[in-house]
């Protein structure tokens, strides 16, 4: 088991690698030009030079690389160019919102799908199993910046239960902190319940069709019983491993959701951080947005 889990971990590293090649070549092609940035829009040529040089732009693009991968590994993310502020500071700072809504998003995809796919296929080809099956289509066909405004506009504004938008940390009390992740939650929810709702069902009908689920029900043994104890243990390996990988697709859709319901969080943060670098941010007859244009993109954003 250990010989195991250390291939597996020395068969991730290659992946790491290509993970951070591609991430950095994304930001290399990336619009924008930090050093026209910090210089302003009257910045003179050899400024935006001694800018460039400073922040290491001017680097051969491997060195630019192993620069970025060096200070990635020893934790240190850099400076904002913005800001001014350390970049794990900022990331700690606006952490909060983004694990709350994950973890809320997680606990009631699973607290809702779970049950839904059971019963789906329990009760496979009757009205049920249909709705089930027609409501996780919706889940995944209607976009979740979408279900965010009419959920909005319902309960927020129609309705006025629940706040608009903003974050409540959990210390300025647990009501406070529930109402204002109510929404988000439920919005990022849609795509999860039908994602795990159609992969329990199929898990389930697997192994329903089993001799040991057959033997449990000649044996008298009551059908809420061999659903659980028998059939829904055995189908529980790639229902977790969806819900494992349902993990990567809360990046998106936090980005979304929380610009939808202005939630100060990592998504956020990296939708401000994509605007800070574009070129409209300068006057459109100035020097500076002009060499901002015409210059190649920069490998990164933050000053190291």
């Amino acid at each position: 088991m250990l010989g195991y889990l250390l291939r597996r971990v020395l068969a991730a590293i290659p992946v790491m690698g290509v993970v951070a090649l591609f991430v950095f070549l994304l930001l290399r092609i990336t619009p924008g030009d930090p050093a026209a940035i910090l210089a302003g829009d009257n910045a003179t040529p050899e400024r935006l030079e001694r800018i460039r040089t400073s922040l290491g732009l001017n680097e051969p693009l491997y060195i630019q690389f192993f620069t970025w991968i060096g200070k990635l590994l020893h934790g240190d993310l850099g400076v904002s160019l913005i800001s001014n502020v350390p970049v794990l500071k900022m990331i700690g700072q606006r952490v909060e919102p983004s694990i709350s809504i994950a973890l809320s998003t997680i606990i009631l995809s699973i607290a809702i799908a779970v049950p839904l796919g059971v019963i789906a296929a329990w009760k496979q080809g009757t009205w049920i199993d249909r709705f089930v099956m027609g409501l996780s289509v919706v889940g995944f066909s209607v976009p979740v910046f979408v279900i965010g405004y009419v959920l909005i506009q319902f309960f927020a504004i129609d309705l006025r239960w629940l706040p608009v938008q903003g974050f409540k940390s959990i210390s300025a009390g647990f009501w406070p902190f529930l109402e204002r992740i109510i929404l988000p939650t439920v919005t990022l929810s849609f795509i999860y319940v039908a994602l795990i709702a159609r992969m329990t069902r199929a898990a389930m009908l697997d192994v329903l069709g089993e001799d040991y689920v057959r033997t449990a029900r000649a044996k008298g043994i009551g059908e809420t019983s061999v659903l659980l104890r028998h059939a829904l243990r055995n189908a529980a390996v790639p229902v977790i491993t969806v819900i494992g990988t349902g993990f990567a697709l809360l990046i998106s859709g936090v980005v979304v959701t929380e610009s939808v319901f202005n939630l100060p969080g990592i998504g956020r943060l990296t939708v401000d951080s994509r605007r800070s670098r574009s070129p409209r941010r300068f006057g459109r007859g100035s020097d500076s947005s002009r060499r901002a244009r015409s210059s190649p993109p920069p490998p990164f954003v933050l000053r190291w």
